[in-house]
Protein backbone atom coordinates (compact mmCIF):
# COMPACT_ATOMS: atom_id res chain seq x y z
CA UNK A 1 0.00 0.00 0.00
CA UNK A 2 1.43 3.59 -0.69
CA UNK A 3 1.77 6.11 1.13
CA UNK A 4 -1.21 8.42 -0.28
CA UNK A 5 -3.33 5.08 0.53
CA UNK A 6 -2.52 5.60 4.27
CA UNK A 7 -2.18 9.07 4.92
CA UNK A 8 -5.15 11.92 4.34
CA UNK A 9 -5.28 15.41 4.25
CA UNK A 10 -4.96 17.77 7.45
CA UNK A 11 -8.22 18.99 7.80
CA UNK A 12 -8.21 22.56 8.93
CA UNK A 13 -9.85 22.41 12.25
CA UNK A 14 -6.92 19.55 13.51
CA UNK A 15 -4.50 22.24 13.18
CA UNK A 16 -5.36 23.81 16.20
CA UNK A 17 -5.75 21.05 18.01
CA UNK A 18 -2.06 20.00 17.00
CA UNK A 19 -1.33 23.88 18.27
CA UNK A 20 -2.27 23.44 21.65
CA UNK A 21 -0.55 20.01 22.01
CA UNK A 22 2.85 21.54 20.78
CA UNK A 23 2.35 24.74 23.24
CA UNK A 24 1.23 23.01 26.12
CA UNK A 25 4.41 20.40 25.85
CA UNK A 26 7.18 22.83 24.95
CA UNK A 27 6.09 23.91 28.84
CA UNK A 28 5.49 20.15 30.12
CA UNK A 29 8.78 18.73 29.13
CA UNK A 30 10.68 21.22 30.52
CA UNK A 31 8.72 21.82 33.72
CA UNK A 32 9.37 17.69 34.70
CA UNK A 33 12.82 17.62 32.91
CA UNK A 34 14.13 19.99 36.06
CA UNK A 35 13.51 16.49 37.78
CA UNK A 36 15.91 13.50 37.34
CA UNK A 37 13.27 10.23 36.29
CA UNK A 38 10.66 8.66 33.73
CA UNK A 39 7.98 10.50 31.45
CA UNK A 40 5.63 9.16 29.13
CA UNK A 41 3.85 10.53 26.76
CA UNK A 42 1.04 8.15 25.51
CA UNK A 43 -0.84 8.56 22.37
CA UNK A 44 -3.78 6.48 22.27
CA UNK A 45 -4.84 7.05 18.45
CA UNK A 46 -1.41 7.71 16.82
CA UNK A 47 -2.57 7.29 13.08
CA UNK A 48 0.52 7.43 10.38
CA UNK A 49 2.55 10.11 11.83
CA UNK A 50 1.93 12.73 9.18
CA UNK A 51 -0.90 14.08 6.51
CA UNK A 52 -1.34 14.25 2.90
CA UNK A 53 1.06 17.25 1.96
CA UNK A 54 3.77 16.17 4.85
CA UNK A 55 2.18 18.20 7.91
CA UNK A 56 3.36 16.50 10.82
CA UNK A 57 1.22 14.21 13.23
CA UNK A 58 0.88 14.39 17.17
CA UNK A 59 3.02 11.31 17.36
CA UNK A 60 5.91 13.85 15.29
CA UNK A 61 4.99 16.86 16.71
CA UNK A 62 5.35 15.01 20.62
CA UNK A 63 8.97 13.95 18.99
CA UNK A 64 10.12 17.26 17.72
CA UNK A 65 8.98 19.19 21.31
CA UNK A 66 11.16 16.48 23.24
CA UNK A 67 14.23 16.47 21.27
CA UNK A 68 13.96 20.79 21.06
CA UNK A 69 14.22 20.14 25.34
CA UNK A 70 16.58 16.77 25.45
CA UNK A 71 19.80 18.26 26.23
CA UNK A 72 18.22 19.95 29.35
CA UNK A 73 16.04 17.24 30.36
CA UNK A 74 17.60 15.17 33.10
CA UNK A 75 15.54 11.70 33.03
CA UNK A 76 14.42 9.65 29.96
CA UNK A 77 11.11 10.28 27.92
CA UNK A 78 9.20 7.46 27.01
CA UNK A 79 6.66 7.76 23.91
CA UNK A 80 3.85 5.20 23.40
CA UNK A 81 2.09 5.34 20.46
CA UNK A 82 -1.10 2.64 20.12
CA UNK A 83 -2.44 2.83 16.42
CA UNK A 84 -5.16 -0.30 15.81
CA UNK A 85 -4.60 -0.28 11.74
CA UNK A 86 -1.41 -2.31 10.88
CA UNK A 87 -0.96 -0.70 7.98
CA UNK A 88 -0.92 2.84 9.38
CA UNK A 89 1.16 1.34 11.84
CA UNK A 90 3.98 0.46 10.10
CA UNK A 91 4.07 4.03 8.30
CA UNK A 92 4.41 5.39 11.68
CA UNK A 93 7.18 2.99 12.11
CA UNK A 94 8.72 3.98 9.07
CA UNK A 95 9.25 7.79 9.99
CA UNK A 96 9.83 7.65 13.55
CA UNK A 97 12.71 5.18 12.60
CA UNK A 98 14.01 7.74 9.51
CA UNK A 99 14.52 10.70 12.80
CA UNK A 100 17.67 10.97 15.10
CA UNK A 101 16.22 10.53 18.67
CA UNK A 102 18.32 11.93 21.72
CA UNK A 103 19.47 9.14 24.24
CA UNK A 104 17.19 9.71 26.77
CA UNK A 105 14.32 9.21 24.43
CA UNK A 106 12.78 5.82 23.99
CA UNK A 107 10.02 5.18 21.48
CA UNK A 108 7.60 1.93 20.96
CA UNK A 109 4.80 1.60 18.64
CA UNK A 110 2.01 -0.79 19.56
CA UNK A 111 -0.29 -2.02 17.04
CA UNK A 112 -3.52 -2.66 19.02
CA UNK A 113 -6.76 -0.89 20.34
CA UNK A 114 -5.80 1.50 22.71
CA UNK A 115 -8.21 0.13 25.58
CA UNK A 116 -5.72 -3.34 25.19
CA UNK A 117 -2.53 -1.77 25.20
CA UNK A 118 -3.69 1.04 27.77
CA UNK A 119 -4.92 -1.74 30.54
CA UNK A 120 -2.04 -3.96 29.91
CA UNK A 121 0.36 -1.25 30.78
CA UNK A 122 -1.77 -0.62 33.87
CA UNK A 123 -1.98 -4.37 34.03
CA UNK A 124 1.76 -4.42 34.39
CA UNK A 125 2.48 -1.84 36.88
CA UNK A 126 3.50 -3.78 39.98
CA UNK A 127 1.33 -3.51 43.31
CA UNK A 128 1.62 -0.23 45.37
CA UNK A 129 3.56 1.38 42.72
CA UNK A 130 2.52 4.16 40.53
CA UNK A 131 2.86 4.89 36.84
CA UNK A 132 5.67 7.58 35.62
CA UNK A 133 4.27 11.04 35.27
CA UNK A 134 2.23 11.01 32.04
CA UNK A 135 0.54 12.89 29.14
CA UNK A 136 -2.03 10.64 27.65
CA UNK A 137 -3.66 11.91 24.29
CA UNK A 138 -7.14 10.31 23.21
CA UNK A 139 -8.17 11.51 19.72
CA UNK A 140 -10.44 9.34 18.98
CA UNK A 141 -13.13 9.30 15.72
CA UNK A 142 -16.55 9.16 17.50
CA UNK A 143 -17.66 8.00 20.98
CA UNK A 144 -15.91 4.53 20.99
CA UNK A 145 -12.15 3.31 22.31
CA UNK A 146 -11.82 5.55 25.37
CA UNK A 147 -13.86 4.33 28.50
CA UNK A 148 -14.46 6.33 31.29
CA UNK A 149 -13.47 2.81 33.47
CA UNK A 150 -10.08 3.02 31.95
CA UNK A 151 -9.71 7.17 32.11
CA UNK A 152 -10.20 6.41 35.79
CA UNK A 153 -7.65 3.61 36.29
CA UNK A 154 -5.03 6.52 34.46
CA UNK A 155 -5.83 8.97 36.58
CA UNK A 156 -6.00 6.87 39.89
CA UNK A 157 -2.08 5.52 38.44
CA UNK A 158 -0.21 8.23 39.44
CA UNK A 159 0.19 12.13 37.72
CA UNK A 160 -1.24 11.31 34.62
CA UNK A 161 -2.54 14.01 32.60
CA UNK A 162 -5.68 13.32 29.68
CA UNK A 163 -5.73 15.93 26.66
CA UNK A 164 -8.90 14.01 25.09
CA UNK A 165 -10.44 15.53 21.60
CA UNK A 166 -14.69 15.23 22.28
CA UNK A 167 -16.29 14.97 19.13
CA UNK A 168 -19.98 16.21 20.26
CA UNK A 169 -21.66 15.64 16.73
CA UNK A 170 -21.65 11.90 17.17
CA UNK A 171 -23.38 12.35 20.20
CA UNK A 172 -26.11 15.22 18.74
CA UNK A 173 -26.80 12.88 16.23
CA UNK A 174 -27.88 9.69 18.22
CA UNK A 175 -31.25 9.00 17.33
CA UNK A 176 -31.50 6.32 20.74
CA UNK A 177 -30.47 3.03 18.65
CA UNK A 178 -29.70 0.08 20.70
CA UNK A 179 -25.99 -0.15 19.27
CA UNK A 180 -25.01 3.16 20.30
CA UNK A 181 -26.14 2.49 24.18
CA UNK A 182 -23.27 0.64 25.18
CA UNK A 183 -20.61 2.59 23.77
CA UNK A 184 -22.08 5.97 25.47
CA UNK A 185 -22.44 4.17 28.50
CA UNK A 186 -18.61 3.62 27.97
CA UNK A 187 -18.19 6.87 27.14
CA UNK A 188 -19.77 8.43 30.95
CA UNK A 189 -19.11 5.69 32.87
CA UNK A 190 -22.78 5.91 33.63
CA UNK A 191 -26.58 5.98 32.04
CA UNK A 192 -27.57 9.35 33.14
CA UNK A 193 -26.68 10.43 29.86
CA UNK A 194 -29.66 9.39 28.45
CA UNK A 195 -31.77 12.45 30.48
CA UNK A 196 -30.25 14.93 27.86
CA UNK A 197 -31.79 12.79 24.69
CA UNK A 198 -34.81 14.79 25.17
CA UNK A 199 -33.24 18.27 25.30
CA UNK A 200 -32.37 20.81 22.16
CA UNK A 201 -29.84 23.23 20.92
CA UNK A 202 -27.51 24.72 23.53
CA UNK A 203 -29.05 22.90 26.56
CA UNK A 204 -28.28 19.56 24.76
CA UNK A 205 -24.58 20.27 24.01
CA UNK A 206 -24.57 21.72 27.55
CA UNK A 207 -25.79 18.75 29.61
CA UNK A 208 -23.52 16.16 27.94
CA UNK A 209 -20.28 18.30 28.53
CA UNK A 210 -21.14 19.13 31.74
CA UNK A 211 -22.17 15.21 32.47
CA UNK A 212 -18.57 13.98 30.77
CA UNK A 213 -16.99 16.86 32.77
CA UNK A 214 -18.45 15.53 36.08
CA UNK A 215 -17.47 12.30 35.51
CA UNK A 216 -13.83 12.66 35.12
CA UNK A 217 -14.26 14.72 38.44
CA UNK A 218 -15.66 11.47 39.39
CA UNK A 219 -12.63 9.63 38.10
CA UNK A 220 -10.52 11.09 40.04
CA UNK A 221 -9.58 14.59 38.14
CA UNK A 222 -9.23 17.65 40.57
CA UNK A 223 -8.81 19.87 37.87
CA UNK A 224 -11.03 19.83 34.54
CA UNK A 225 -10.85 22.71 31.62
CA UNK A 226 -12.70 22.69 28.03
CA UNK A 227 -12.77 25.03 25.25
CA UNK A 228 -14.47 24.63 22.17
CA UNK A 229 -13.63 24.85 18.81
CA UNK A 230 -16.04 26.78 16.54
CA UNK A 231 -16.22 27.09 12.64
CA UNK A 232 -17.54 30.25 12.09
CA UNK A 233 -20.70 29.13 14.64
CA UNK A 234 -20.12 25.74 14.25
CA UNK A 235 -19.18 23.35 17.15
CA UNK A 236 -16.81 20.97 15.43
CA UNK A 237 -15.54 19.64 18.65
CA UNK A 238 -13.82 20.53 22.72
CA UNK A 239 -11.04 19.94 23.92
CA UNK A 240 -11.07 18.58 27.51
CA UNK A 241 -8.21 18.13 29.65
CA UNK A 242 -8.03 16.62 33.01
CA UNK A 243 -5.18 16.47 35.75
CA UNK A 244 -4.65 16.69 39.46
CA UNK A 245 -2.90 20.09 40.20
CA UNK A 246 -4.40 23.86 39.18
CA UNK A 247 -0.57 24.05 37.14
CA UNK A 248 -1.73 21.85 34.82
CA UNK A 249 -4.86 23.79 34.71
CA UNK A 250 -2.72 26.61 33.96
CA UNK A 251 -0.51 26.04 31.42
CA UNK A 252 -3.26 23.77 29.50
CA UNK A 253 -4.58 27.00 29.23
CA UNK A 254 -2.16 29.25 28.02
CA UNK A 255 -1.43 26.92 25.37
CA UNK A 256 -4.75 27.33 24.35
CA UNK A 257 -5.32 30.73 24.34
CA UNK A 258 -1.76 31.35 22.32
CA UNK A 259 -3.93 29.39 19.31
CA UNK A 260 -5.12 32.82 17.77
CA UNK A 261 -7.95 32.25 15.48
CA UNK A 262 -6.97 30.53 12.30
CA UNK A 263 -9.00 30.90 8.95
CA UNK A 264 -12.74 30.65 10.39
CA UNK A 265 -11.81 28.63 13.42
CA UNK A 266 -11.69 29.63 17.09
CA UNK A 267 -12.01 28.18 20.98
CA UNK A 268 -14.14 29.51 23.16
CA UNK A 269 -13.55 29.22 26.60
CA UNK A 270 -16.41 26.88 28.39
CA UNK A 271 -17.24 29.68 31.29
CA UNK A 272 -17.95 32.07 29.12
CA UNK A 273 -17.86 31.27 25.83
CA UNK A 274 -15.50 33.68 24.80
CA UNK A 275 -13.49 33.59 21.93
CA UNK A 276 -9.82 33.34 22.35
CA UNK A 277 -8.56 36.76 20.51
CA UNK A 278 -4.95 37.88 20.38
CA UNK A 279 -4.55 41.43 21.33
CA UNK A 280 -8.24 42.09 21.93
CA UNK A 281 -9.34 40.21 25.16
CA UNK A 282 -11.62 41.32 27.52
CA UNK A 283 -10.21 41.48 31.06
CA UNK A 284 -13.14 43.05 32.70
CA UNK A 285 -14.43 39.58 32.79
CA UNK A 286 -11.58 38.42 34.92
CA UNK A 287 -11.57 41.63 36.73
CA UNK A 288 -15.12 40.61 38.36
CA UNK A 289 -15.03 37.79 38.98
CA UNK A 290 -11.60 38.16 41.21
CA UNK A 291 -14.16 40.59 43.14
CA UNK A 292 -16.98 38.08 43.09
CA UNK A 293 -14.53 35.71 44.82
CA UNK A 294 -12.40 37.62 47.19
CA UNK A 295 -14.61 40.84 48.04
CA UNK A 296 -15.01 40.88 51.78
CA UNK A 297 -12.39 38.24 52.88
CA UNK A 298 -9.53 40.39 53.85
CA UNK A 299 -6.02 40.05 53.12
CA UNK A 300 -4.89 37.12 51.05
CA UNK A 301 -1.88 36.13 49.18
CA UNK A 302 -0.94 36.53 45.51
CA UNK A 303 -0.64 32.91 45.57
CA UNK A 304 -3.79 32.78 46.10
CA UNK A 305 -5.02 34.64 43.39
CA UNK A 306 -2.92 33.11 41.29
CA UNK A 307 -4.25 29.55 41.92
CA UNK A 308 -7.92 30.74 41.36
CA UNK A 309 -7.09 31.86 38.35
CA UNK A 310 -5.01 29.24 37.33
CA UNK A 311 -7.76 26.59 38.18
CA UNK A 312 -10.72 25.44 36.02
CA UNK A 313 -12.30 28.13 37.88
CA UNK A 314 -11.75 30.42 34.72
CA UNK A 315 -10.96 30.62 31.43
CA UNK A 316 -7.87 33.26 31.99
CA UNK A 317 -4.44 31.67 32.69
CA UNK A 318 -2.01 33.10 35.13
CA UNK A 319 -0.07 35.58 31.94
CA UNK A 320 -2.92 37.58 32.25
CA UNK A 321 -3.27 38.43 35.72
CA UNK A 322 -0.71 40.68 37.13
CA UNK A 323 -0.34 43.47 34.51
CA UNK A 324 -3.30 43.44 32.44
CA UNK A 325 -5.86 42.61 35.26
CA UNK A 326 -4.41 43.73 38.87
CA UNK A 327 -2.30 46.74 37.55
CA UNK A 328 -5.64 48.78 36.24
CA UNK A 329 -7.44 47.61 39.33
CA UNK A 330 -4.92 48.83 41.70
CA UNK A 331 -4.63 52.16 40.02
CA UNK A 332 -9.18 52.47 39.36
CA UNK A 333 -8.78 51.85 43.94
CA UNK A 334 -10.29 48.06 43.34
CA UNK A 335 -8.02 46.90 45.26
CA UNK A 336 -5.44 47.28 47.99
CA UNK A 337 -1.52 45.94 48.19
CA UNK A 338 -0.33 45.87 51.54
CA UNK A 339 2.74 48.14 51.41
CA UNK A 340 4.83 45.79 54.12
CA UNK A 341 4.69 42.66 51.90
CA UNK A 342 5.47 44.22 48.33
CA UNK A 343 9.39 44.34 48.58
CA UNK A 344 9.83 45.44 45.28
CA UNK A 345 7.49 46.73 41.54
CA UNK A 346 4.59 44.48 40.84
CA UNK A 347 3.33 41.66 42.88
CA UNK A 348 6.12 39.33 43.54
CA UNK A 349 5.48 35.77 46.02
CA UNK A 350 4.51 36.97 49.26
CA UNK A 351 2.44 40.20 48.21
CA UNK A 352 -1.08 40.50 50.07
CA UNK A 353 -3.97 42.13 48.66
CA UNK A 354 -7.18 42.61 49.29
CA UNK A 355 -9.99 43.44 47.36
CA UNK A 356 -12.58 46.30 47.26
Amino acid sequence: MSPKDVVWKLAPHTRGKHEVLRHYLARWFPILGSFAGRVAFIDGFAGPGEYKDGEPGSPLIALDVFRQHAPRFKGEAVFLFIEKDSTTADHLRKLVAAQARPPNCQVEIFTSQFEAKMTEVLDSIPGGAAMAPAFVMLDPFGISGAPMALIKRVLASGKAEIYISFMYEFIDRFKATPEFEKPLDELYGTDEWRKGLTLQGDEKKDFFFDLYQEQLRKSGAKQVIRFDLYEGSRLVYAIFFASKHWKGADVMKGAIWKVAPFGDFAFRGAHFGQTILAGTVDYTRLQKLLQQHFKGKGWISIDQVLEFVGSDATDFHTGQLKRPVLAPMEKAKLIEVDPKTRKKHGYPTGTKLRFL
